[in-house]
């Protein structure tokens, strides 16, 4: 008897030793045999993923499994099922979610969502995001920036009572704005609408025409102003072609930002010479070094882009060398997305709004002049109906005689 007790206990102790050495868990049933580390090891290698089995043996925590088998794998997955596993992104999702498209709002990850509240809009304001130099953006109907353009290190170490001062001092929507009558999603209904019920010769028109500028996509697109402004004076009295060409050559001479648009101290930092070398005139180059220099000074601002009133954005924008009416307003329109914009010297609002009117164009142009298709007193009188909606309306006097207007939407003429 004591032999057998003795040879049971060697036993025992070999099997537990042999337990503690494998680093194995211990199956809750003590009835059943705990197999042997070669076996276990050999069982799970067969079983795990190629990256587990490289894994494996640089954690010292890792705890392999008992397989189980088929009928209580079933079993398993009926009584407990297993846990959903950890979101990865695919790379075209990390694309999506790391880039910086000019084409996407990123005042929230899941804005375009309708269960969350679309951003405020109205007529008499600037309805797109506006691009600060360091990237930021500013909207209207906000109490500050989204990110302030005037941070600075000492501001970043500055106490919270501090900053909280210091946005309160310019917040874009103090003076002009008057309160928001729309959203993004329903500014283009009402202005269609209003046209419409103005004078219902438009029905076919907008029926016909669908102005993207002025769609939730299109007031979606942040604008960068001293691109779009230095965009228009590189296409001034020269073709699209030509226009496109000196841009791409331009934005070359800045490796580190090619083929996006410098910034304004990238511009400052190269001189007249340097820049001419892209094909512009010397008047062009000095044109946007001077543009350059009103936004590195502060003197242009993002914030004042949102907050002026229209009359106050075009003389600010016009007393800059380079930049005439036509060119401002255009870009209040195309850039900004000002829903009260409208240009009595465009040529070919002139000439959709007699053809509107039902006059014989061919004829009226033979008079020569500015004005050749209708006086500039007769164009305010019958716009100032359409007003605060008049940007739409000038859209559609375009269309009645088929104006291509997609060089100005994109910035690269004027």
């Amino acid at each position: 008897m004591s032999l057998r007790r003795s040879a049971r206990n060697v036993t025992k102790s070999v099997a537990d030793s042999t337990i503690a050495d494998s680093h194995y868990v211990v199956a809750k049933s003590a009835t059943k045999p705990t197999p042997t580390a070669s076996k276990k090891r050999k069982s799970d290698a067969s079983t795990a993923s190629p990256e587990q089995v490289k894994k494996a043996p640089d954690s010292e925590f890792a705890v392999p499994k008992t397989p189980l088998s088929k009928k209580r794998k079933v079993k398993a997955a009926e009584e407990s099922p297993a846990k959903a596993l950890p979101f990865t992104p695919t790379p075209a999702t990390v694309g999506l979610m790391a880039s910086t498209s000019r084409s996407a709002e990123a005042e929230h990850p899941l804005d375009d969502l309708a269960s969350l509240k679309p951003r405020p809009a109205g007529p008499l304001a600037t309805n797109a995001p506006v691009l600060t130099p360091d990237g930021s953006k500013v909207v209207a109907y906000a109490s500050s920036p989204l990110k302030s353009e005037h941070t600075s290190p000492q501001s970043e170490n500055a106490s919270p009572a501090k900053k909280r001062k210091a946005k309160e001092l310019v917040p874009p929507d103090v003076g002009a704005l008057r309160p928001p009558t729309a959203t993004i999603d329903t500014l283009l209904n009402d202005a269609e609408a209003f046209l419409v019920k103005v004078d219902p010769k438009m029905k076919s028109l907008v029926e016909k025409h669908t102005c993207k500028i002025f769609t939730p996509e299109g007031l979606r697109e942040a604008v960068d102003p001293f691109t779009a402004l230095s965009s228009g004076i590189i296409g001034q009295q020269v073709s699209g072609q030509a226009a496109a060409s000196i841009r791409k050559k331009f934005t070359a001479l800045f490796p580190a930002t090619h083929p996006s648009f410098p910034t304004p101290a990238q511009v400052l930092a190269l001189d007249l010479p340097t820049l001419r070398t892209a094909g512009l005139s010397q008047r062009k180059a000095e044109y946007i070094h001077g543009l350059a220099e009103k936004f590195e000074s502060g003197e242009l601002t993002a914030a004042m882009l949102v907050s002026a009133s229209d009359d106050e954005l075009i003389e600010k924008l016009v007393a800059v060398r380079g930049l005439g009416r036509w060119s401002v307003e255009m870009f209040a329109c195309f850039g900004l997305k000002r829903m009260d914009v409208f240009s009595t010297g465009d040529l070919g609002v002139q000439r959709g709004m007699a053809t509107y009117m039902g006059r014989d164009i061919s004829k009226l142009k033979a008079k020569g002049g500015k004005w050749k298709y209708m006086s500039e007193q007769e164009m305010l009188s019958i716009a100032s109906t359409f007003s605060p909606y008049r940007s739409l309306f000038m859209w559609y006097m375009w269309r009645v005689v088929d104006v291509d207007v997609s060089g100005m939407q994109d910035g690269d003429a004027s």
